[in-house]
């Protein structure tokens, strides 16, 4: 079964740096991960995705800023967050999907989260 638990969320000042962690078990190789953020009052948006093939995929949010890598060894998905924005504070959520192979291969809606942790960025 799918596990994904959050870590490394905080408060940190406009500018600043944080490196968010996600533990993951039952998750294959096949499987997408992506980290996800919602503010109060907002739709949960996806920000960041590390697909079946090691490709990545950025919101144009967060693109030049956040960096999403995976370390199998440790069972490990991050979220290197950088130049931080006051917009940039919500929860973080991670995510996992399956695979769906129609005409091309690509990511199938995400169905298993963790808790989520809180990134808070202030003036």
């Amino acid at each position: 079964q799918v596990q994904l638990v959050e870590s490394g969320g905080g408060s940190v000042q406009a500018g600043g740096s944080l490196r968010l962690s996600c533990a993951f078990s039952g998750v294959n190789n096949d499987y997408c991960l992506a980290w996800f953020r919602q503010a109060p009052g907002k739709e949960r948006e996806q920000i960041a995705q590390f697909n079946w093939a090691g490709e990545t995929e950025y919101d144009k949010s967060v693109k030049g800023r956040f960096t999403i890598s995976k370390d199998n060894a440790k069972n490990t998905l991050y979220l290197e967050m950088n130049s931080l924005k006051p917009a940039d504070t919500a929860m973080y959520y991670c995510a996992a999907a399956t695979t769906w192979e129609g005409i091309w291969k690509h990511c199938d809606e995400y169905d298993h989260w963790g808790q989520g942790t809180q990134v808070t960025v202030s003036t």
